[in-house]
């Protein structure tokens, strides 16, 4: 038995992008393996950790649990996205600030910071804990998150 493939028109990251896609592809796996955009990382695959963030007309979205036949006509933004010539300032300031370290959270991590500054330009500590918290690293206290959230919100205004 095969199964009838869905045409996805969206915008990725300002391109314009068609496919045929089967309809439990998920979000994640089309951007991966269809769009070779691997910056959107895998890691419950339950909704769980945030690796998986990017943002769907503007908001964060898991996706692992996101199908990609869901994402027909948005405009979805991934890490691949942030950096033109050179880092975005949230890139820039999650470097300055050590805010990662293995980088497997990173991508997700950037993307749900972006995310929250959109929404809060004055973001401070609290705000920025509260709002990251969504997204787990093992490898950080979050402290140097937080402070990166926080300078790469300044930075931005």
């Amino acid at each position: 038995m095969t199964t009838a493939k869905h045409h996805i028109a969206l915008t990725v990251n300002g391109r314009e992008v068609e496919s045929d896609v089967e309809p439990r592809l998920s979000l994640a796996d089309y951007l991966r393996k269809h769009l070779t955009l691997v910056g959107t990382h895998l890691g419950c695959e339950q909704g769980a950790c945030g690796a998986c963030t990017v943002l769907v007309d503007g908001q964060s979205a898991r996706a692992c649990l996101m199908l990609a036949v869901q994402a027909d006509g948005t405009d979805v933004e991934t890490v691949e996205g942030l950096a033109g010539t050179e880092l975005h300032p949230v890139q820039e300031a999650f470097r300055q600030k050590q805010g990662l370290q293995c980088g497997f959270c990173t991508p997700g991590m950037l993307m749900r910071t972006v995310e929250l500054i959109r929404e809060n330009p004055d973001i401070n500590e609290e705000e920025a804990r509260e709002g990251v918290a969504s997204n787990l690293c093992r490898c950080t206290g979050y402290q140097y998150i937080v402070e990166a959230v926080v300078d790469a919100a300044a930075a931005m205004k």
